[in-house]
Parts: structure tokens; sequence; C-alpha cells
């Protein structure tokens, strides 16, 4: 039986699975670097007119590397050099205010500096984990609105809407949901991000890179 051969030609969006840090080289000595973590991922890679860019959507998994890559996703689709148009930047749209909190002053290079903003998505989540542990013992396991409540949904609530409105929905019973300026309400990234293993994250009071 005869086989078909089909050729895409470059400049087509190509989707690739990666499970380690590297680059990928491409014709006419393009190569394009990414920083991924060592689990598979579903990669878009795009040719602009002057550069390539990259574009991926994480595998399910329920491991701390897939809760940070699918919060990622869904702020910036894990782009490091994302604006919005409220402000907030990188990789997981932090806000000014957020990072000086985390002692980080110079936002251009910390919006250059991915290394520098993984670090900060994790010591925010731990500054979130100390001011909500009182909340988190009390409510995992609760189902509020219909929604399981677990730790991650919280942590990735309290990334959308700050600690202190997840204090508030929870101790409402869901009544008093926190809208951000897009229309993105806290109970959805409750529900979006639940069941995802952050027993990684310890509590710290102080929390800083």
């Amino acid at each position: 039986m005869k086989r078909k051969i089909i050729l895409i030609p470059l400049g087509i969006i190509f989707f690739i699975a990666f499970t380690l840090i590297g680059s990928i080289s491409i014709k006419e000595s393009k190569t394009v670097k990414y920083n991924l973590p060592k689990v598979d991922a579903i990669v878009t890679v795009t040719k602009g007119i002057q550069k390539f860019e990259i574009v991926y959507t994480p595998t399910i998994s329920n491991s701390f590397v897939g809760f940070k890559e699918a919060v990622a996703f869904r702020e910036s689709q894990g782009k490091y050099l994302k604006v919005n148009t409220l402000g907030y930047m990188g990789k997981y749209q932090f806000g000014k205010s957020t990072l000086r909190r985390l002692k980080i002053y110079n936002t251009r290079s910390f919006l250059n500096n991915p290394k520098q903003q993984e670090e900060a998505f994790i010591a925010l989540c731990s500054l979130n984990k100390w001011i909500l542990k009182r909340d988190i013992k009390r409510s995992v396991g609760k189902t509020i609105n219909g929604i399981l409540i677990t730790e991650s949904g919280i942590l990735a609530a309290a990334h959308l809407a700050g600690a202190g409105n997840v204090k508030i929905y929870l101790r409402s019973n869901g009544i008093n949901n926190f809208t951000d300026g897009y229309g993105t309400n806290l109970q959805s990234y409750m529900n979006k991000f639940s069941g995802y293993d952050t027993s990684f994250i310890k509590p710290i009071k102080n929390a800083t890179i």
C-alpha cells in the first residue's frame, strides 16, 4: 500500500511536543530558543517577518509545574514580555504594587528576566499561602456555589484578586465574588485551577526573591 507524504511549507504553524529545555533548529540557520518545564507541552512555533514566536499550551498535569504553567497560559499565553492594557506585566501578569511587596522595583528589568518572573510567582504563592493558611484549613474540601474548594484554586484566585478578596469570598460563602478589570471573577479561577498539587509551596510571611 502506498503511503502519502504531505509536505508542509515553512511558515505554517508547527506543533511540537518537548520534554527538555533547549532550542529548536529550523532551516535558513534560524534557531529559536525556548524555556519550558521538563514536562510534555504542546508548542506552537510561528514564523513572523523578522522573528519566531513561541506560544505553548501545557499538557494536563496536576503537579505544581502543571499549575503554574496553566496559570501562566491563562494570564499571558506564557509570554514573558506581555504587558496588558492595565499595565500588568510578564508571564504571570504582575502589578507594580505586588512586585514592590516582593521587593522588586525595576519593572523593565523584571520584564526581561524570565528567571526572576518564575521566582516571583513562587514567592507570591508562598506569601498568599501564609496569608490564607487559616482559610485554606477551614475551606478546603467544602463546596461553594457548586465548586469544590481546593488549595490550588485558592492560590490561583489569590493571584487574580489578591488574598484579601479571597478571604472575603470564602468567609461570605461565595456571596462576595471579586471581578477584575476584564470581567474575570475570582470564582472562575477557584474552579478552573482546582485539583493541582501545590504542597510544594511553603507558607512564608515575608516571602521575597
